[in-house]
């Protein structure tokens, strides 16, 4: 990823948590909080109720890689976190990639198609 790091710190989640906003859908809710940095930062959340850590994982896999393929769309400055919903389970790369750029239209951090990089 060029322009994004990882969110690993558990405080910086909760704060995410706490000052962000969110929205979700049946796959994922997001949450984004902006900041003034010129990266963003993302982190991944996928609880034991969607499923065993090789499912945990694979879905892991396929948010950060709809996310890497799509950065460029995205407005620089934000933390955001993705929370995988047990709907997400049986969903395949390109739901994950049409839910993830859909919540974040809804939230407005789509890069219009005349902004430069």
């Amino acid at each position: 990823m060029k322009f994004s790091d990882s969110l690993k710190k558990n405080a910086d989640f909760q704060f995410i948590y706490q000052n962000g906003k969110s929205v979700g859908n049946r796959i994922m809710v997001l949450y984004v909080f902006r900041t003034h940095r010129d990266t963003n930062r993302i982190g991944i959340s996928v609880s034991k109720k969607v499923g065993n850590s090789v499912v945990r994982h694979h879905l892991t896999r396929l948010v950060r890689e709809s996310y890497r393929l799509n950065e460029e769309k995205f407005v620089r400055g934000l933390d955001f976190i993705v929370i995988l919903r047990p709907g997400a389970k049986e969903s395949n790369f390109f739901e994950v990639e049409r839910a993830l750029l859909y919540l974040a239209g809804k939230q407005h951090i789509l890069r219009n198609e005349d902004d430069q990089i």
